[in-house]
């Protein structure tokens, strides 16, 4: 979540000051890094692709896409993990 935030707040404060901002080179290379640095931390989520694309879109890029990309994919990641859990508690219930 951290490198998420960190990549939404370079692009949306530090690289509009320096470079010509989402027509950057430097900012295509920021997405494309943390786009495979993200799948890589926690695996391919199509979350990821919809904020890799939007980035590339002006003015779209104000947006801290990654950011609600990995909030949602922390959030089905939970979501999953607490159905999970109710599963094996309902199983363990069955066979006491």
């Amino acid at each position: 979540m951290v490198l998420a935030i960190v990549a939404d707040l370079l692009q949306l404060v530090v690289f509009p000051l320096f470079v010509a901002g989402a027509m950057s080179p430097a900012d295509d290379f920021l997405d494309v890094a943390i786009a495979g640095i993200l799948s890589w931390l926690l695996g391919w989520h199509w979350e990821f692709l919809p904020s890799f694309l939007a980035k590339l879109v002006p003015g779209v890029d104000l947006v801290p896409c990654w950011t609600i990309a990995v909030a949602n994919v922390y959030r089905k990641n939970r979501q999953l993990a607490v159905s999970m859990e109710g599963m094996s508690n309902d199983k363990h219930a069955q066979h006491t």
